[in-house]
């Protein structure tokens, strides 16, 4: 009996509509005797059949039209009855207006049907059916409470809004939830000690004693902005307590307007991390995007993909997607068509080292603005092997830049790395090299430049093209990061690896990061770097604890954080901005522009191909030194090349 009553299977809505019908007119019966004072005797009049006929017509166009038979009872909530009322007046609302024009055809109802059996019979018939849902989703939970289940863990929600009761009654009302909603957690002081949903609403600083009292493992947060104050001294909380902190989407970003096992996700610890939402001026942006062709070198990297998706928001001619890496700009590719259909791209294979390669690539798509994010950038592998950042980050940049000229681009936006700031490797050297030519091109209009080569043939050329350099410290889930790592090591039960216990990194998000590249792109004139607010350093081992806790794990107990030592190249802090750079603001808070010292072309350009003469030499140690020369303040940190070093300075 139990499971044929309180089954998982729904039941016919016909069955639903049939049992309202009996309801209804079950209270009308009784609605007419009470008013009548039991009279039953009028009941037997031909008339009051046909009445009692007509008003379960109406009822049963009312109630279909407004397919109250069609809802789960034991999913109904408050607009079910809210429903349920309006249904029941519309009924005889309209059935008065039916009993008034048969009188007008006199056609006479019995004595007393108007309008007190009608207003009696409101009232009873829209209590009945709603005390029949109200029981039957009440013994529906009840019977599915005494079923054997797996165990549930005791959760917490942050906050008592809207939102938060939305998820809680989703929780609930899920079948296979393996949550049990305890109470809410709240800073605002008017819902304290009050309840919603049959839970009470405690203080955020109650969380610990909560955690003793009733051995909750998790406090869910709704994700819209763990920023604020409130949410984010919560979050710190739970963290230190250990409490596995857990978050879902705004109700209006459900899956058809439900929640899912799935929309339950771990906190990420780029959640924490993230700072006040960037303020685009998203019209300077749009008039430098719209209608136009722009290519983007290493489209399917962590900043490059990003781009593009940023960029196809803005409506360009189209996007040239170049990468040489296959499958990751295949897997793009597909996202690309899969999110963005309308979207108007190009995808090509090529490698920024081969020049003839790159010219035929801008002769046939012609493009008007570039952003060159190829680049290799993994420090210890490029310390590893120096020609290879050289032939990327040096020779592929100068490649694309005389293109660019050569071509006729209206801008070139080149994204660079804190790492080009008193260099302490390969990788930072190389950029700052790349960094060195990008802004020196800007300062001769006339550029001396090859225009074919094949036949090397040299060719005035006027520089209209603006270079544009960004600047910034890393970010956060790129690919082969810190954060990607240290996931992986704590989901194999550690240990996670920290270089140096003092080691600190700038973060910033990917889509952040991107947002200010094109905030950058369209107020360039040429020549700048631009620098961006990263926020404060994060300490490495700060960052692997907090990872930790995320995990709902103790860290040196559950998961040994071991020091490896500093890998070649690498320093302990990183900087943004050299001692003779000077800063200038811009009309965006977290954009500044580093005016350097310009080098010449001529200069830059000689200097650059004696190391590409002495790279072809396969020389690794004469082409470190040769950097050394061009940028003095490039000094070897845990590296072979520092005996390099040493011999300069004496």
């Amino acid at each position: 009996m139990k499971k044929l009553m309180f089954g998982d299977k729904t039941y016919s809505r016909w069955l639903i509509l049939l049992i309202d019908q009996i309801i209804i007119i079950w209270t009308l019966f009784m609605s007419f005797l009470l008013i009548n004072k039991f009279e039953y005797t009028q009941l037997f009049y031909i008339n009051t059949f046909i009445y009692i006929g007509l008003y379960s017509l109406v009822s049963v166009g009312v109630f279909m039209s407004m397919r109250i038979h069609t809802g789960i009872i034991r999913y109904s909530n408050t607009q079910d009855i809210i429903r349920i009322f309006m249904a029941v007046l519309l009924t005889n609302f309209v059935f008065a207006i039916v009993i008034k024009v048969c009188s007008v055809l006199h056609f006479y109802a019995p004595s007393k049907w108007v309008p007190e059996v009608l207003i009696m019979n409101f009232f009873v018939s829209s209590s009945l059916l709603i005390i029949l849902r109200v029981v039957v989703k009440s013994l529906f939970v009840f019977i599915r409470a005494l079923e054997p289940t797996e165990k549930k863990e005791n959760i917490l929600i942050y906050g008592s809004g809207s939102d938060s009761i939305l998820v809680k009654k989703a929780l609930e009302g899920s079948q296979g939830n393996a949550l049990n909603v305890i109470a809410f957690v709240d800073d605002n002081e008017d819902k304290l000690n009050k309840y919603i949903e049959q839970k009470k609403v405690y203080h955020s600083k109650s969380i610990e004693t909560l955690r003793n009292k009733f051995n909750i493992s998790k406090v869910l947060f709704v994700s819209d902005d763990l920023n604020v104050n409130g949410k984010k001294s919560t979050l710190d909380k739970c963290i230190e307590l250990g409490i596995k902190v857990v978050t879902v989407p705004q109700s209006n970003k459900w899956l058809y307007g439900k929640l899912t096992p799935n929309q339950i996700k771990d906190l990420k610890i780029e959640d924490l991390l993230d700072r006040e939402p960037i303020v685009l001026t998203k019209s300077n942006i749009l008039r430098e995007m719209v209608g136009k062709r722009i290519l983007i070198t290493g489209a399917a990297g962590s900043i490059g993909s990003e781009i593009v998706r940023q960029i196809v928001n803005f409506n360009p001619e189209f996007v040239v997607l170049c990468d040489q890496a296959e499958t990751p700009l295949h897997d793009l590719q597909l996202e690309i068509e899969d999110d963005f259909p309308h979207a108007k791209t190009h995808v090509v294979m090529a490698n920024i080292q081969n020049r003839s390669r790159m010219k035929a690539i801008f002769d046939e798509y012609h493009p008007q603005i570039i952003f060159h994010a190829a680049a290799y950038k993994h420090v210890p592998m490029m310390e590893n092997n120096p020609s290879e950042a050289i032939l990327t980050n040096v020779l592929g940049t100068k490649n694309l830049s005389d293109l660019a000229i050569e071509s006729g681009v209206e801008k070139f936006i080149m994204i660079s790395t804190d790492k080009a700031v008193r260099p302490t490797n390969i990788m930072g050297a190389s950029k700052r090299l790349a960094e060195m030519y990008i802004q020196s091109l800007n300062n001769d209009r006339a550029l001396s430049i090859s225009s074919d080569q094949v036949e090397q043939v040299d060719a005035k050329v006027e520089n209209r093209t603006k270079f544009i350099t960004t600047r910034f410290g890393n970010v956060l889930g790129s690919n082969g990061s810190v954060i990607p790592r240290f996931k992986a090591q704590i989901e194999r039960g550690g240990p996670v690896t920290v270089t140096h216990p003092e080691i600190t990194r700038y973060f910033m998000t990917i889509p952040e990061s991107v947002q200010l590249v094109l905030e950058a792109a369209a107020m360039g004139n040429g020549g700048e770097i631009y620098i961006f607010d990263m926020g404060e350093p994060v300490k490495i081992v700060d960052l692997a604890t907090n990872m930790i806790k995320l995990a709902g794990l103790s860290p040196d107990k559950d998961i040994k954080i071991i020091f490896t030592g500093l890998r070649p190249g690498e320093k302990l802090y990183e900087e943004l901005l050299l001692v003779e750079e000077q800063i200038i603001a811009t009309y965006h808070p977290k954009i500044k522009i580093s005016k350097t010292i310009s080098l010449s072309i001529r200069y830059v350009q000689e200097v650059i191909e004696e190391l590409l003469f002495l790279n072809n030499l396969n020389n690794d140690y004469a082409m470190v030194k040769k950097m050394k020369e061009i940028i003095p303040d490039y000094k070897s940190k845990n590296s072979r090349y520092e005996k390099i070093d040493y011999y300069i300075i004496n």
